[in-house]
C-alpha cells in the first residue's frame, strides 16, 4: 500500500501522459489510492487553515470547523466525477466512473504536497516573503489543472479541444446539479414544514 501511495502517484506527477495511460490501460491505478489522496488533501487543507503562520493566515482558529472542509473538498471532488461521467457518457467518452475518480484523485498530488509544504513555509517567512507562499499555492493549482486536463484527455481518449470543452461543460453541469440539489432540499423542507404545521393544527384541535 505504501509503495502504491508513492511510486505511481509521483510517476503520474512527473510523467502525466504515460502515467495516466498506465492507470487506465495498464491497470496500475488503484481506487483506494485515489481516495487516499482525497483524504490527504482534506487533512492538508485543515492543517493549513489551522496552523499556517499569521503572515498569511487570516482565519480565526476558534471559528474553524474541520467538518466544513468536506463541503469544500470532498463534495466538489465527487460532483466533478459525477458531472464528468454523466457528460462524457453522452460524448463518446471511454472512461468509466472508476477511471474518472482515479484520474481526478491522482491529479490532487500537487495540491497535497504544496499545502503540507506551505504549512511549514508560512511559519518561517516574513511579510515581504509572503509572495513566495502565494506563488507556490498558485503553481500547485495550475499543476493540478494541468494533470486533470491530461487525465481527462487520456481517460476518455479526447482531442485537446474536446477535452477543454468537456472540462468547461463539466463545470456547468456541476452548477446545474448543485442548483437541482438545493431546489430539491428546499422543496423537501417546505413539504416537511407543511406536514408538521398540519399535524400541529390537528393536535391543537383534538
Amino acid at each position: 500500500m505504501l509503495r502504491e501511495m508513492t511510486k505511481t502517484p509521483f510517476y503520474v506527477l512527473l510523467h502525466p501522459f504515460q502515467g495516466f495511460w498506465d492507470l487506465k490501460y495498464e491497470n496500475k491505478g488503484r481506487l483506494r489510492v485515489a481516495l487516499s489522496m482525497l483524504l490527504l488533501l482534506t487533512v492538508a487543507t485543515i492543517l493549513l487553515r489551522q496552523y499556517a503562520g499569521f503572515v498569511v493566515n487570516f482565519n480565526y482558529p476558534y471559528d474553524l470547523n474541520s467538518i466544513n472542509e468536506l463541503q469544500y473538498i470532498v463534495l466538489p471532488f465527487f460532483l466533478w466525477c459525477v458531472a464528468n461521467w454523466s457528460l462524457t457518457t453522452l460524448m463518446d467518452g471511454e472512461g468509466k466512473f472508476k477511471d474518472i475518480v482515479m484520474a481526478t484523485g491522482y491529479a490532487l498530488l500537487p495540491l497535497i504536497l504544496m499545502r503540507f509544504g506551505n504549512v511549514l513555509i508560512s511559519n518561517i517567512i516574513t511579510t515581504r516573503e509572503s509572495a513566495f507562499y502565494y506563488m507556490i499555492d498558485s503553481l500547485s493549482v495550475l499543476w493540478f489543472v494541468w494533470l486533470l486536463f491530461i487525465g481527462t484527455m487520456t481517460v476518455h481518449q479526447y482531442t485537446v479541444l474536446k477535452t477543454i470543452v468537456t472540462m468547461l461543460l463539466t463545470l456547468v453541469v456541476m452548477g446545474i446539479i448543485m442548483f437541482l440539489g438545493l431546489l430539491f432540499f428546499s422543496l423537501l423542507q417546505e413539504m416537511i414544514g407543511f406536514v408538521v404545521s398540519i399535524y400541529n393544527e390537528i393536535s391543537y384541535r383534538i
